[in-house]
């Protein structure tokens, strides 16, 4: 389930490239357009609950609201079975929430997310008690999440270039439109609006590009490819009205119980049984892994063609009083779909007039050609 806009196309890009590589697909695509409503959530949701899989990707934008749940938790769609994973944008959304409104938490049982990793320290928790203070005062009125951690960073990061620019070039310059009059300025100042091009902004850039500094966020630098060095994502799981951490992932150590920088420092295999999640509760409550998949509402039951066979009956026949189906072949099938961790339905379609064998030829050619019912 993804916005149909670049944000959500690139990350289900990013996410079909990932699965493809280690040979796995996403099965349908579900869009929502920007400005989604309630009305066009149930029908994408009810379209989706006509077919197999469960399991349910959701890439959105933060939604205070929780609409997609809020209508998932309506359709019974929050339950045994079902599998919902979502990207970062959902612990932002509960992070932001007040404390009256955390009642929100009971339409998300079960779901599995992510939370942008953020070391504790002491520059961390010095901020956080700074943004609670001003939420007293009532100078903040939402929580803190992640992203407005990074966004502090940021500033901060932006704030330093400039200071390392000033010092050593002197001075900030902009190119003008061509036909920019500077007597414009006078009596008036600068026209901010008309500034065109920063000139020294390439050098801006390689100087910020630089940077490496401890932040609220931990170590700010960033990589060869301009990417800011992430500390990993927390793995979060929503559970009895709260969020319970389950472990933690990373590019370099996959999977585990604990980040990925003690990791490096207890110097563990990133193979090793170590490398895991903490127990996981599912929708409906389940601790058992889902399935992540049923039989659809819509599917046709498997229809098997039985000849109806003269001799050698005891392989496979139609009783003619009960027209049951019955022989040494239907014992074999019957005892394979018991080691089938899921109820297969299907029915047989007797084919043939019971005084001849069957021609097999014709047989085989209405399988190939998907006839639903043998004469």
């Amino acid at each position: 389930v993804f916005l149909d806009d670049d944000y959500g196309r690139n990350g289900l890009s990013a996410l079909s490239d990932e699965l493809e590589k280690r040979k796995l697909k996403i099965s349908y695509k579900l869009p929502l357009s920007i400005k989604f409503d309630l009305d066009e959530i149930t029908n994408l949701l009810n379209q989706s609950k006509v077919v197999g899989p469960r399991v349910y990707v959701v890439h959105v934008n933060p939604d205070p609201r929780l609409r997609i749940f809020f209508i998932a938790h309506k359709l019974q769609m929050m339950a045994k079975d079902y599998v919902w994973l979502v990207t970062d944008w959902l612990s932002a959304t509960l992070d932001s929430l007040s404390p009256v409104n955390q009642t929100s938490f009971s339409v998300l049982q079960g779901v599995v997310g992510l939370r942008q990793h953020i070391p504790d320290s002491s520059k961390k928790r010095a901020f956080v008690s700074r943004w609670i203070k001003m939420q007293k005062e009532g100078l903040a009125n939402t929580g803190l999440n992640s992203y407005g951690i990074y966004a502090y960073d940021t500033v901060w990061a932006v704030a330093r270039a400039i200071d390392i620019f000033i010092k050593v070039h002197n001075t900030i310059t902009f190119s003008f439109p061509d036909n920019y009059n500077l007597s414009h300025m006078v009596g008036i100042g600068i026209q901010l609006d008309k500034l065109k091009i920063f000139a020294g902004g390439s050098d801006l850039v390689d100087i910020l590009l630089q940077s490496n500094f401890t932040g609220v966020s931990g170590q700010l630098h960033f990589n060869s490819d301009r990417s800011i060095v992430s500390g990993g994502y927390d793995i979060i799981n929503v559970n009895q009205m709260g969020i319970k951490g389950v472990g933690f992932w990373s590019n370099n150590s996959g999977f585990s119980v604990v980040p990925h920088t003690a990791l490096k420092k207890r110097k563990y295999n990133r193979f090793s049984q170590d490398q895991k999640l903490g127990n996981i509760t599912w929708p409906g409550g389940i601790t058992d892994r889902p399935r992540g998949w049923v039989i659809a509402d819509n599917t046709k039951p498997l229809r098997i063609g039985v000849p109806k066979r003269a001799s050698f009956v005891e392989f496979v026949t139609e009783l003619p009083d009960s027209h049951q189906i019955q022989g040494y072949c239907i014992d074999v099938f019957k005892k394979a779909l018991e080691f089938i961790p899921y109820e297969v339905p299907f029915v047989f379609k007797p084919f043939g007039n019971g005084k001849a064998n069957p021609n097999y030829d014709a047989l085989v050619k209405m399988v190939d050609e998907n006839v639903s019912d043998t004469q």
